[in-house]
C-alpha cells in the first residue's frame, strides 16, 4: 500500500490510480452493430407500446 508520512507523523493511504489510456474510435463494423441494435431497440419499444395500448383499449 502506498503510504505517505505527513508532518506530525500522520499516515495517509492513497488508492492506486488506474492506468490511463486513450480510447480508440469505433470501427466500421462496430458502428454497423450500433445501428442494428438501435433499430432493434426502437422496434421492441414500439411493439411494447403498441401492445400496451391495444390491451388497455379492449374494455
Amino acid at each position: 500500500m502506498p503510504y505517505t508520512n505527513e508532518e506530525g507523523g500522520l499516515l495517509n493511504n492513497f488508492a492506486k490510480e488506474p492506468k490511463v489510456y486513450q480510447a480508440e474510435p469505433p470501427t466500421v463494423g462496430q458502428k454497423r452493430n450500433y445501428v442494428i441494435l438501435g433499430v432493434a431497440a426502437i422496434i421492441l419499444v414500439g411493439g411494447l407500446i403498441f401492445v400496451a395500448f391495444s390491451v388497455s383499449n379492449l374494455s
